[in-house]
């Protein structure tokens, strides 16, 4: 008889909610959704997942559109094994997790900002593609953060 394993839960925190913690949410479902429950949140939401996101996701073959965007309050109550901040603002603004709780950042850049001085569109999906890339990277780490 084979032994069952809790799943972790991990949650995501970036200052909106609409791009990087979308990003590890989607990646880790994506990954390890038969070890870990993903969860994103922003510490001040924008209330929707950016389109271009969704959409270089798409590219890169995992379907994020049903995602939304939440504030970190939604969760309150609900014990992690890990959080992870994926700004320095949402590492900031973070509230106190219980001691059990491993917090970790790992910081990236936003690619709406990145991409604001772009002059089409196609030049402004090369940074969110380079940061969806970047945690995709992350995000296949994971088995030996959580061995």
């Amino acid at each position: 008889m084979r032994k069952s394993h809790r799943k972790l839960k991990f949650l995501f925190v970036c200052t909106g909610n609409a791009c990087r913690s979308q990003l590890a949410e989607g990646w880790c479902r994506f990954f390890w959704e038969d070890r870990i429950e993903a969860y994103s949140a922003g510490v001040s939401p924008h209330g929707f997942v950016d389109p271009r996101i969704i959409k270089v996701m798409d590219q890169a073959g995992v379907d994020i559109s049903a995602q939304r965007s939440k504030h970190l309050k939604e969760y309150d109550g609900m014990k992690f094994d890990w959080v992870i901040t994926l700004c320095s603002n949402a590492q900031k603004a973070c509230p106190f997790f219980p001691e059990k709780t491993k917090v970790l950042h790992a910081g990236f850049d936003a690619p709406p900002q990145l991409a604001s001085e772009s002059k089409s569109e196609e030049e402004a999906l090369v940074h969110y593609r380079n940061v969806r890339d970047a945690i995709k990277a992350f995000i296949e780490t994971f088995p030996r953060l959580i061995a």
